[in-house]
Parts: C-alpha cells; structure tokens; sequence
C-alpha cells in the first residue's frame, strides 16, 4: 500500500480558496506558510505557535508540498501580489 502523508495534510478543493492547495480542514494555503517561512523568516515552530490551529506536521507537509510544486506555488503567490497592486491602484490610500 502506498501512502502518502502530505496528501494527509495538504488538498486542493475547487470550492475553496480559489482551488489552490490548503491545509486540510483549514483556510489556510501552502502559499501562506510558504510566505511565513520564506519571506517573513518564520520557522515552523513558530508559525505552529502562531497559528496553533496547526500541527507540525501540517506546516512540514505545506513546505514539502512547495518543494514539489515550486512553480505551481510561486505562480499563485505572484498572481496574488498583481491583484494587491491592481486593487491598490484603484483605492487611494486615507493616509
């Protein structure tokens, strides 16, 4: 039997959150920790204190599942960015 423990921690619903990969039973996206990790320096005890919604294992699967589908990911985080700058555009700041 074959198993695979990210499939166990990681899925892709189309219904929710736009389709891209998510911890299971969570709104929280593979890009999500992704970011945490790689741009804000998180490590995964502390985005699992952050967050303590999640398992360690959750956060590990999140970053192997990254590793495996780097473009897929990257692609979703830089679709994300462009709309931010999109919206910013359009909604002047109250500052």
């Amino acid at each position: 039997m074959v198993f695979s423990t990210i499939s166990e921690h990681i899925e892709v619903t189309p219904e929710v959150c736009g389709g891209r990969p998510r911890i299971v039973g969570h709104r929280i996206r593979v890009q999500d920790v992704v970011i945490w990790h790689e741009r804000l320096g998180m490590s995964p005890d502390e985005i699992v204190a952050r967050f303590s919604q999640l398992s360690l294992a959750d956060v590990y699967a999140a970053l192997a599942y990254y590793h495996d589908h780097r473009a897929e990911v990257q692609q979703a985080i830089a679709e994300d960015e462009e709309l931010v700058a999109r919206e910013r555009l359009k909604t002047p700041s109250k500052l």
